[in-house]
């Protein structure tokens, strides 16, 4: 399995943007499927699916992020991005990526977190004033 690093979490004011990159180490990401979730608040248990990317290129977002956030890959650095743009309060949260040979449809794997082997640390984004 891979091993990944991320960055690119801080904060930020409402209406900014931020950019997290997942960095693969141990194995080529485009063999994998990439989920970005993060935690709902007040449940360090949890986390929630909302954006995948599949090997084939099919992505799936969120109803609470779609049209804001993008999820995207970079082959030639072994690494996966999530670009947050127009960034609101609820966003708050720690941030994870993940990956795993896919398993079943793009949306299915950011509903399925417990299929992931191989998870970054989290980061932390927080939206505020």
């Amino acid at each position: 399995q891979v091993q990944l690093v991320q960055s690119g979490g801080g904060l930020v004011q409402p209406g900014g943007s931020l950019n997290l990159s997942c960095v693969a180490s141990g194995g080529n990401l485009e063999d994998y499927a990439i989920g970005w979730f993060r935690q709902p608040p007040g449940e360090e248990e949890e986390r929630l699916g909302i954006s995948c990317l599949s090997t084939d290129g099919s992505t799936w977002y969120s109803n609470s992020v779609k049209g804001r956030f993008t999820i995207s890959r970079d082959n030639a650095k072994n690494t996966v991005y999530l670009q947050m743009n127009n960034l609101n309060a609820d966003d708050t949260s720690v941030y994870y990526c993940a990956a795993e040979l896919p398993f079943t449809t793009v949306h299915g794997m950011c509903v399925m977190t417990w299929r992931y082997n191989s998870w970054g640390p989290g980061t932390q984004v927080t939206v505020s004033s």
